[in-house]
């Protein structure tokens, strides 16, 4: 797929298929081209070039059918703060069109898988973060659609919302229903069955975590020390190579071999008189080849000319 706005090309060459009952992650900084590339597969925005097929369906040729297979939830919350629950969840069923004989059955049922039965009265804006997110969600499927798009379903909401609302994506995934979901939340993405990484339009790296985590190149190292920002400070300036990340109160760094990074690291550390509590050689997260790759992606890996899912 390729999507261009004038001169400035915000999809470039996007490939990818997403198979039936899978969870894809679709990951990226800020401005890659993540929501772009949702719109289009969602027959909201036109592509420039390349061929879309979602569910079966040639995106580009019938969009309205292509909508009628999928589920959209914005990172934003975009129900009616001035319903209750059950208004906005009779609203939506009307909006799908929901037959008349089935259409109370599978309000109910969506009023149980969102976990708001005691809330039913509530009004919408009244409700928690997590609440709020799990309603959309609610909303979100009230046509039983088989592909489901969650653009950062969980943003802004605290983390027991977070573990739950992963626990409802994989009873879909379990129940038949394919996933499309992008996050900023790297623990979120070790829950996804295969992912793509996007940057400046391209895919620049696919696979399943435990594949991405292996991709790390070189050695990575875990400081500990008791000024972790002015030591993050130190060694983005003086070994900016390193790619240094803080995780909580701790340092990561990489490089092609362990005795290189160390003297290097000691030398700017001595100067900047900081003291090294630890320096241990660790395993690479999800996290570390994140910002490894984006940092390093300058050319697309196995560009393509469209997309396909489920």
């Amino acid at each position: 797929m390729v999507r261009r706005f004038g001169a400035f090309t915000a999809v470039d060459g996007v490939f990818f298929a997403v198979e039936k009952g899978e969870i894809f992650g679709f990951l990226g900084p800020n401005g890659a081209g993540k929501s772009t590339t949702i719109k289009m597969l969602c027959g909201i925005l036109a592509p420039t070039s390349g061929e879309l097929y979602v569910g079966g369906v040639d995106v580009r040729a019938d969009p309205e059918e292509a909508k009628h297979r999928i589920g959209y939830m914005s990172q934003k919350f975009s129900l009616y703060e001035d319903l209750t629950v059950w208004e906005n969840i009779e609203f939506y069923s009307g909006i799908y069109r929901l037959p008349a004989r089935s259409k109370r059955e599978r309000m109910e049922g969506m009023l149980v898988l969102s976990g708001l039965e005691d809330q039913r009265n509530r009004l919408a804006g009244e409700l928690p973060g997590g609440h709020k997110q799990r309603l959309a969600l609610g909303c979100a499927l009230q046509h039983d659609p088989p592909i489901v798009f969650l653009d950062e379903p969980t943003a802004g909401v605290d983390p027991i919302s977070r573990r739950n609302f992963w626990e409802l994506i994989a009873k879909m995934a379990q129940e038949g229903k394919t996933i499309f979901v992008t996050t900023h939340y790297m623990d979120e993405a070790e829950h996804c069955d295969r992912l793509a990484l996007i940057n400046n339009g391209k895919i620049v790296a696919s696979g399943t975590p435990t594949q991405l985590k292996s991709q790390q190149t070189g050695v990575l190292l875990e400081v500990a020390t008791s000024q972790p920002i002015r030591a993050f400070a130190a060694v983005r300036r003086e070994l900016p190579e390193t790619s240094p990340a803080l995780f909580g109160a701790l340092l990561h760094l990489t490089g092609l071999e362990r005795e290189g990074i160390e003297r290097k690291l000691r030398a700017v550390f001595e100067k900047e008189l900081i003291a090294i509590e630890t320096l241990t050689p660790v395993s690479a997260t999800l996290e570390d080849v994140f910002c490894q790759v984006i940092e390093s992606s300058d050319s697309p890996v196995s560009p393509g000319t469209g997309a396909r899912i489920g």
